[in-house]
């Protein structure tokens, strides 16, 4: 059985801008910081994997390989985005953090189960906070939301 998420990993142009980012503003600790050896990356390249952890344990965790290239897209959220629980306070005291340092920050943006705010990391990536609105635990209480019938609702619908 899965326990968990260990964590997620992602790209990154530059380690030091990207730790700035996720220890600094949004306050995850670095925990781990290794380099992967070239012949187990593939790449014929160096490259360091760093981890920033989250108070359940699991990390996000970032690659910068210098000199392999990779395309940093400037995604949409609902094609790419990182969405991380924090509690109702820390999400206003971040959405005033990011407008105190003239972060660009899209939202709050109430989704009934969730209030979110939505940021860009120095990759690119969309990362959003959401803070529960106490209609959380029955948006993803399966016996209340119904997910196989929503689901099976949508394919009958996209079929037409």
């Amino acid at each position: 059985m899965i326990k968990g998420l260990h964590h997620n990993a992602y790209r990154c142009r530059d380690s030091g801008e990207t730790r700035t980012f996720y220890e600094d503003f949004l306050g995850l600790r670095l925990v781990s910081a290794f380099e992967i050896d070239p012949v187990v990356a593939g790449q014929g390249a160096r490259a360091l994997h760093t981890f920033f952890q989250m108070d359940d344990g699991s990390c996000l965790a970032f690659f910068e390989v210098p000199g392999v290239p990779f395309d940093f897209k400037n995604q949409n959220p609902l094609d790419l985005h990182i969405a991380l629980g924090v509690e109702p306070d820390t999400f206003e005291k971040m959405l005033q953090k990011a407008q105190r340092e003239g972060r660009e920050v899209r939202g709050p943006v109430d989704h009934g189960f969730v209030r979110s705010i939505y940021f860009r990391d120095p990759n690119g990536y969309v990362i959003e906070l959401t803070a529960s609105t106490g209609k959380h635990g029955e948006m993803l209480d399966p016996a209340i939301s119904k997910p196989h019938e929503a689901l099976e609702r949508w394919q009958a619908e996209k079929a037409q």
